[in-house]
């Protein structure tokens, strides 16, 4: 199978540091094995060297793990399309292996899929904190989801300024080198060694930060830059209190729609009974003094239960579980003269539920990674005192009573005492523009990345259009036919759709 490797070339009359060709070879068996045996002859699989410090070569070089789906139709090959899933800290390694799920035909037809693991992730060189699964369990087995006693909010406090001294202490050279800015750097080394004059990439979540850091720094290298599910891009590396206030807030509105639509969906959602909203709010009041046993579920505490609505509401397809699990708790507070007979599955909610991490057995080797802390405490500038995040809290509760405790106790806190102080991040300016609009895909109702950043991000794009969903869940490329064909478009043909266009995703919950 031919590589479809060209010379590097520079840019706009920009210098451009020479890059050895990615040296492509076969795929481990087991990571093809979703794949039908016919299509597996166009995969392949690398690891390429990327400078550790790019301001100082000398310094050696990381590697990074790669997987190709060669276009199906070589002839009329564009180039390559590189693939974010965002996190950050996701895996993108296999995300070529199921491209079919997330992009129409002829898209698959005419690029290259690439996906890899960015610096510190997975199986590029990792970042890790720990040396053993028994130190990692000794720091997030203290941690509250939602602290919310005394007791609780000192041992998460105290977790996370252990935390970063395992970092400090293990982590070495890398742990400086984990900017948003690096991964991008790193990416235009990629898109070199591929062979390709410009950038095809999309970017989901975290990934639309990569895209368009990538965007601003390398605009005359941008020909198709896909974005969805997107964040604020200058709030976000500029002041990160407010960002994750706005983000937390995302959550919250994403709820109520959710409660909103049970309610308008009658029969259909049976949490539609009375006020589902005042309901809610009772179970969510009642678990912060006590478990709640559900009935097909079993116990459940607050930080499983905030866990558990975040994460659902990432996907509308777990919609009708989660109304099912919450009518039968709001029933132990309220037992029905007729007892309502609820039929469903609810053990979908219980999936990703506990953090990997906590599941690893003591006193083996340390396998996952740290990079999500690390991209995270490099990119977001929070105040440096840990002491600050409890008195917060009370003013998020407010503001956002179900998500706002649950959003300052993660990266507010773990990065008040990270280790990197002054990391080279990109902070704009964001408006160089590009030959070709930047495609920004934003959903009314994600919890994660609300709609008004993607709203922020195609103002902050020195050439950028928004494509709205007015659909629930966090990204949406491979849900909406609407949606995928004007990627499709996009890409192969770079035009973009026109300012306004809203479409409709292709499943509605309940």
């Amino acid at each position: 199978m031919g590589s479809g490797l060209s010379a590097p070339a520079a840019v706009a009359g920009q210098q451009q540091p020479a890059t050895p060709p990615v040296q492509w070879g076969a795929c481990p068996d087991d990571a093809l094995q979703g794949v039908p045996p016919a299509e597996r002859p166009l995969f392949s699989c690398a690891t390429h060297a990327v400078p550790l410090d790019h301001d100082n070569p000398r310094k050696g070089n990381i590697s990074l793990a790669l997987m190709r789906r060669a276009a199906g139709n070589q002839a009329q090959r564009i180039g390559s399309l590189f693939l974010n899933p965002g996190g950050p800290g996701g895996s993108g390694w296999s995300l070529p292996a199921i491209g079919n799920l997330i992009f129409e035909p002829e898209v698959l037809d005419r690029f290259d899929l690439v996906g890899f693991d960015p610096r510190g992730v997975a199986q590029s060189t990792p970042l890790r904190c720990f040396k053993t699964n028994e130190e990692a369990a000794s720091v997030f087995g203290r941690m509250s989801v939602v602290p919310v006693t005394r007791q609780q909010i000192h041992d998460t406090v105290a977790a996370n300024a252990g935390y970063s001294d395992f970092c400090a202490r293990n982590a070495g050279d890398l742990l400086e080198h984990m900017s948003t800015k690096d991964v991008a750097r790193d990416l235009d080394l990629l898109r070199q060694a591929v062979g390709d004059k410009k950038l095809n990439y999309v970017g989901f979540s975290y990934g639309t930060l990569l895209g368009a850091t990538y965007a601003a720094m390398f605009p005359h290298r941008s020909r198709a830059i896909i974005l969805d599910g997107n964040v604020d891009p200058k709030l976000r590396t500029t002041n990160g209190l407010k960002y994750d206030s706005g983000r937390a807030q995302g959550f919250e509105i994403a709820l109520d729609a959710f409660l909103k639509r049970c309610k308008a969906e009658g029969d259909k959602c049976v949490f539609s009974g009375g006020d589902p909203r005042a309901k809610f709010d009772e179970i969510r009041t009642y678990l912060h003094t006590r478990d709640i046993t559900v009935p097909d579920f079993g116990p459940v505490g607050l930080d499983q239960f905030t866990a558990m609505v975040a994460g659902v509401l990432y996907t509308s397809s777990a919609f009708k579980p989660l109304a099912e699990f919450l009518q039968q708790a709001y029933d132990v507070l309220h037992p029905p003269v007729a007892p309502q007979v609820v039929q469903g599955d609810l053990s979908v909610l219980k999936q990703g539920a506990k953090r990997g991490k906590y599941d690893t057995r003591a006193g083996t080797p340390f396998e996952g990674d740290d990079s999500y802390q690390a991209v995270n405490c490099s990119d977001k500038p929070f105040p440096p005192v840990p002491e600050l995040v409890p008195l917060l809290a009370r003013q998020w509760d407010r503001e956002s009573p179900t998500f706002g405790r649950f959003q300052i106790f993660t990266d507010p806190l773990a990065c008040a005492t990270w280790p990197v102080k002054h990391a080279d991040a990109f902070r704009g300016p964001w408006d160089r523009e590009t030959e070709n609009p930047v495609l920004v895909i934003g959903n009314y109702y994600d919890p994660a990345t609300r709609y008004d950043f993607a709203k922020q991000m195609a103002r902050q794009l020195g050439n950028a259009v928004l494509l709205s969903v007015d659909s629930f869940g966090h990204c949406i490329l491979g849900e909406s036919a609407c949606a995928d064909k004007a990627a499709a478009k996009y890409l192969i043909t770079l035009e973009a759709p026109k300012p306004g266009q809203v479409c409709q995703p292709d499943a509605q919950p309940f």
